[in-house]
């Protein structure tokens, strides 16, 4: 179990390296059924994600979105399985913002226990260990990724660039931030998880592909996601097709 975290990342790395060549270069865009974007690279990241996970981990189950969005999530799934975002973000992608990511979580008893998220523009992998969560940058090596205490006089959120101004100050005078940034993906996980923000609030709508490694690697940073109501956030709702409902996402 302690190895799977640098296992998931080192498979990451791999589609990251094959997805980055595609960014900026002009690649078609196609809709899906729910009118978000896809690209050859959603489906090229998938294709060998899929590939090496059956070779590592045998028989265990994987929902990843690209096959979901193409055949549908299952009815039921066990108490382990991965989820797979190949490039979470495909709308920055698209529009040359560096801010997406590669995606891969274990979850056992409807909770992630393992998790990489890579950002192949900016070569950052943040990954989950026995110790806590790594950070390891090209030409940097590795070193822990740790959550930071609540700052004095309000923390700052990271928000999708989807968020109107309105939304957002009703999300600060309930949570307390004093300060926001606009981003996208999942990387808004890992930027609390090495201590750069503090709350990532979302009421809106995501799948759990979309969050789960990067909820892996905030919890292992020390921090946590909860429901607004303080509860719990769990995965394998199979029954709403694997759609979340709101979350907050925090430092320590």
């Amino acid at each position: 179990m302690n190895d799977i975290g640098r296992d998931l990342a080192l498979i990451c790395e791999e589609a990251a390296r094959l997805v980055l060549p595609l960014w900026r270069s002009g690649l078609a865009v196609s809709q899906k059924a729910d009118d978000s974007p896809v690209t050859e690279a959603d489906r090229r990241g998938e294709a060998l994600i899929l590939e090496r996970l059956a070779a590592l981990y045998p028989g265990v189950p994987v929902i990843s979105e690209e096959d979901a969005s193409e055949f549908g999530t299952p009815e039921a799934i066990g108490p382990r399985f991965f989820l797979v975002d190949p490039v979470d973000g495909t709308k920055a992608f698209v529009r040359g913002d560096p801010n997406f990511t590669v995606n891969i979580a274990l979850i056992e008893d409807a909770r992630p226990v393992a998790g990489a998220v890579v950002a192949p523009a900016t070569a950052e992998t943040w990954f989950t260990t026995a110790q806590g969560a790594t950070k390891r940058t090209a030409g940097e090596g590795e070193r822990p990724a740790r959550a930071r205490a609540w700052p004095k006089g309000g923390g700052l959120a990271l928000v999708s660039h989807t968020m109107n101004d309105g939304a957002a100050r009703a999300l600060a005078e309930r949570y307390g931030f004093a300060d926001r940034k606009a981003m996208d993906s999942s990387i808004k996980f890992c930027r609390i998880a090495e201590g750069f923000a503090d709350i990532y609030p979302r009421h809106g709508p995501t799948m759990e592909w979309d969050i789960a490694a990067g909820h892996a690697v905030l919890q292992a940073a020390g921090g946590s996601v909860l429901t607004p109501e303080g509860e719990p956030f769990l995965y394998g709702k199979a029954a709403t097709g694997f759609r979340n409902g709101a979350f907050v996402a925090r430092g320590v």
